[in-house]
């Protein structure tokens, strides 16, 4: 495996079970959670996702990261979700 990130490289020294996703979405989380490990080895997730996907003015914007919207962005960002 080449190790692409700081947290590949530490779940690799943790001898973890890494699993690793690129989508953003549920069924992928499924898949994911669902992928057998060996007995007594921790199983780690690693998501490759895009932060805010599917909403506009917080796609790829880090700071919206633990941040709750306004009334009016969550109204604007339900609607863009919802299509």
């Amino acid at each position: 495996m080449i190790v692409r990130t700081q947290y590949e490289a530490d779940l690799t020294a943790l001898k973890a079970a890494l699993v690793e996703m690129g989508q953003n979405s549920a069924d992928a989380v499924e898949a994911a959670l669902s992928k057998p490990t060996m007995p007594g080895k921790p199983k780690a997730i690693l998501a490759h996702t895009v932060k805010g996907k599917g909403v506009s003015f917080m796609e790829n914007q880090v700071g919206w990261h633990g941040k709750a919207p306004n009334a009016e962005q969550r109204d604007q960002a339900l609607k863009e979700l919802e299509g």
